[in-house]
């Protein structure tokens, strides 16, 4: 018992002995099991580094620059946010024992922290875009830091170290004007060029290694390659989550922002070796155009505006450099005319290119609370193929083929409507439909369309159950005629025309041609007007009897249903003969 306590007096008289001197051989070293302050990584030389940046945590990378290097360059490349990167160089007043230095438990730059030292800034940068600090080396410096940091969200940078004089010739080089230029811009297609790059140019025999790479977006211009593609995982990723949210039944909170509050849990930055272009970038929307700096990019939608980026790529080391680029708005489709229909009134519509195919807008707004008319339509171009479309607010109605028999249309629903009216030409081996004099100006009408707001109605009009005239031979004299028609259970007007043939015209039977209405009859044709209901559409039969007529002659008689609605229905002309003796 006595050994023991004298031995552990003569422990603790040694150690008040010894402790003053202790500390200077082993001040620069921490006890073996202590936890490093800030994780100590290297930035090798010559290779791409891939750093995480944790939001507002500052990322320190260390080197040491060999005795011979007269100069180095560092350079950082954000990849889709703004961040905040400078270099130091720390030079130790009195350097540690060579034997204290390489400890198996800690690092170099570990050891420097310990001892009094000095920092001088060189190089501080903020931005979104890829810089380069180039200078000569600080041969007093211990060691150069390198420090990064993200003040708005998780994000990760390249970072590339060269030591010695001149460019490092791993990142493409960009001319002095390093704009991409608008050439012309079209409806659907834009024409960009750029100056060439000096990679490219100074060195044609490495041309092969090297392409031009256009981005299209309608978002924003790009500073690299790489915020492209983050913005592009950032759009997949929120489809995604959409989807998955519809599935999700149970939501469970996730403590997102922990694992970066640790101070020892930052993923060590990688070296990326020279990959294939292919694979980085397979999710981009661009087209690598070769060494041309001239690019035309087409399929572009009308009245919109596009992002133009452009990268010279170094497919060999893996790199790129990026053009400051620009924006253009394509331009308008034609829009065609739309002419203004007026209420009730009768048009002509007409055709001129009978070669291809031609089309005419018309716009029409109803009158009245109800917001209901009627579109009447009919075909005198002959055998020519007329449709005509009806919509509203971007929506289609109806479609339909507008021939010689008359196309009601009801409108009911909204305030305006827009009318398409499309020729699509003659049926194959048939004569196109000669000019008709009787029309306006003498041109070729194709269509005849009335529209009109049609009051207090519920639907079309009710048309005659047929359109044939009948005449009666027991009650035709030498001055008259007895003429008979179908009617409508509605009240309407009906107009009895007449015209006298010749004997070439009677031998031909010259009858009138179907679309043209009493609008282009002379008044002198007009022999009587009377109004006519039968609400029994079997029995709707009305009867006239004409005269003033001379003997023996031949007359060609038209019957026009007159309505407040749409165009006047006009019936099958009828030729009758007087008697020559009575």
């Amino acid at each position: 018992m006595a050994l023991t306590t004298f031995s552990w007096c003569l422990g603790a008289a040694l150690a008040l002995v010894w402790g003053s001197s202790w500390p200077q051989v082993h001040s620069a070293l921490a006890p073996e099991n202590e936890v490093p302050l800030r994780p100590t990584t290297w930035l090798p030389e010559g290779k791409i580094t891939s750093v995480t940046l944790p939001k507002g945590r500052t990322r320190r990378l260390y080197f040491t620059l060999k005795k011979k290097a007269l100069a180095m360059s560092v350079t950082v490349g954000p990849c889709d946010l703004p961040i905040e990167w400078s270099l130091a160089a720390r030079t130790l007043k009195d350097k540690p024992l060579k034997s204290l230095q390489w400890s198996t438990k800690k690092s170099t730059p570990e050891v420097w922290w310990r001892g009094p030292a000095t920092e001088e800034k060189i190089h501080s940068f903020a931005g979104n875009a890829v810089d380069t600090y180039r200078g000569p080396s600080y041969p007093p410096a211990s060691i150069y830091i390198l420090r990064l940091r993200s003040k708005q969200q998780n994000t990760r940078a390249t970072v590339y170290l060269h030591e010695g004089l001149g460019p490092s010739g791993i990142f493409p080089l960009l001319p002095a004007d390093p704009r991409v230029h608008t050439l012309g811009v079209g409806m659907t297609s834009v024409t960009l060029s750029w100056a060439p790059s000096a990679s490219i140019t100074d060195l044609p025999h490495t041309q092969n290694s090297y392409d031009y790479c256009v981005l299209v977006n309608s978002q924003q211009n790009y500073r690299s390659l790489c915020a492209a593609q983050q913005s592009m995982r950032k759009e997949s990723d929120q489809k995604q989550e959409k989807k998955e949210k519809k599935r999700r039944v149970t939501v469970w909170p996730i403590l997102k922002e922990w694992w970066w509050q640790q101070w020892d849990t930052f993923p060590e930055p990688q070296s990326s070796p020279p990959s294939s272009l292919t694979d980085e970038f397979a999710d981009l929307q661009c087209a690598c155009q070769g060494t041309e700096s001239v690019c035309t990019v087409s399929e572009l939608l009308p009245d919109t505006q596009y992002f133009f980026d452009v990268f010279v790529m170094d497919r060999l080391n893996g790199t790129s450099a990026a053009y400051k680029g620009t924006y253009a708005r394509t331009h308008e489709e034609a829009r065609p005319a739309i002419t203004t229909l007026r209420e009730g009134e009768l048009r002509w519509v007409t055709f001129h290119d009978r070669s291809s195919k031609s089309e005419q807008f018309f716009s029409f707004r109803t009158r009245g609370w109800q917001q209901s008319g009627l579109l009447t339509l009919q075909s005198c171009g002959g055998d020519e193929k007329v449709k005509v479309t009806v919509s509203s607010k971007g929506h289609v109605l109806t479609s339909q083929a507008v021939g010689g028999d008359l196309v009601h249309i009801w409108l009911q629903g909204s305030p305006s409507y827009l009318i398409h009216l499309e020729r699509e030409g003659a049926t194959a081996g048939q004569i196109p439909a000669a000019r008709d004099p009787a029309l306006p100006g003498g041109l070729m009408a194709s269509v005849k369309m009335q529209t009109s707001s049609a009051y207090h109605r519920r639907g079309v009009p009710s048309l005659p159950s047929t359109l044939q005239i009948k005449s009666f031979n027991r009650l035709r004299g030498c001055n008259s005629v007895t003429l008979a028609w179908m009617g409508t259970e509605e009240r309407s007007l009906y107009c009895v025309y007449r015209r006298k043939l010749g004997n070439r015209e009677a031998e031909t039977t010259a009858l009138t041609a179907p679309c043209l209405g009493p609008e282009s009859r002379s008044d002198t044709e007009r022999v009587l007007c009377k109004y006519f209901q039968e609400l029994n559409p079997r029995r709707a039969v009305t009867t006239a009897v004409i005269g003033g007529l001379e003997p023996g002659m031949a007359y060609v008689f038209d019957v026009y249903l007159m309505r407040r609605w749409g165009i006047p229905i006009k019936y099958a002309s009828k030729m009758v003969k007087t008697r020559k003796e009575c």
